[in-house]
Formats: C-alpha cells, structure tokens, sequence
C-alpha cells in the first residue's frame, strides 16, 4: 500500500520504480492478450490519463517489433483502449503493425516502459513478461538499429522511431535488425 502512495505521490519515476506492483501486469511466457480489466488503474499508477478521445496536440508514431527466440511476436491492436469503458490511453495501438500511437493533449516524455505497463506486460532490464535473462538467452534492446545496453524502460518515444525488443541467443537476433520506420 505504501509503495502506490508513493507512486501517486511521486508520478512517473515512481511507477517505473514499481512496475512489478502493477496490477493484471503479465510475468508469463507469450501470447499476451490485451489485458483491460485494470488498465485504468495501471494508467493512473503510471501517471497516464484515460482520455475519453485521442489527444490532438502532441502526435507521434514509433515502431516495435518484438522477438522471442528468433521468432517474430505480433504487437496486439487496441492495446490501451477500454472500448467497454470508453477510453483510451495515449499511448496505444489500433493495429497489429507494431506501430505505437501516442496522441496526447500534453507533450511527453512517453517512454517504452509505459507502453509496456498500458499493454500489462512485465519489462526490465531483465525480463519481458516470463522471459527472463538466463544463461546466453538475453533481453536486448535496439532502437533505430543501435543496441541499448540499459535502462530500456526509460527509452522515450519518438516520431518514427524503429525499436526490436528481442529475448534469446545473439543467433537468434533478427537479420538485419530493423533499423528505420517511416510513420503514418
């Protein structure tokens, strides 16, 4: 109870400092459905509004592709959108063409580690859900084709970004490792 205070005390830092605590996050092996039951909850924790429409003044579209032992993993659609609730994260998804939406009426920082906690999907540095470093099996982090060694629930979205999450050997990464992603 005392860590969530201090999440809402403390806003975003907090809720990437507690993201285990995350309620419905998923720490299992994939396919990880949508997981909407507690995403307000998570959106508040995190310090993320449930919007009742899109957000129209800051608008980017990164793009993800995610790996998991050398085989692609489809990012589901409407990750983020409460369609019984009738809301809407601003960060989301409304295909499965890994291509993040974030439409805000505030400008970020947005970052990777958010829009795993809006999805309900465990990420560290570690892990990606029940996909935990071991042995040579690793989780790595690339963004626009350069390998980020840390701190992937800090990295922060950007306009046409291309970002591979990909958990297994070094033979096991993508060839090539996508690199560029031109956005909508």
């Amino acid at each position: 109870m005392m860590k969530r205070f201090m999440v809402m005390l403390c806003g975003l830092a907090a809720g990437a400092a507690f993201a285990a605590d995350l309620p419905g996050l998923r720490t299992t092996e994939a396919p990880w459905p949508l997981e909407i039951t507690h995403l307000r909850e998570r959106l508040r924790l995190t310090g993320l509004p449930a919007l009742e429409s899109e957000g129209t003044n800051f608008h980017v579209h990164p793009h993800l592709d995610l790996f998991i032992n050398g085989k692609p993993l489809q990012v589901p659609p409407a990750i983020g959108i409460n369609p019984v609730a009738r809301f809407i994260s601003p960060i989301h998804t409304h295909d499965e063409t890994g291509v993040i939406h974030i439409e805000s009426f505030t400008a970020g920082p947005f970052t990777l580690g958010q829009f795993f906690d809006v999805w309900g999907v465990r990420l560290t540095d570690a892990c990606l859900g029940g996909y935990c470093n071991a042995g040579e099996k690793k989780l790595r982090v690339h963004v626009n084709g350069k390998p980020v060694n840390s701190n992937f629930r800090e990295i922060v979205l950007a306009n046409d970004q291309a970002i591979v999450v990909s958990y297994g050997t070094l033979t096991e990464l993508p060839d090539p490792i996508p690199s560029t992603f031109k956005g909508p």
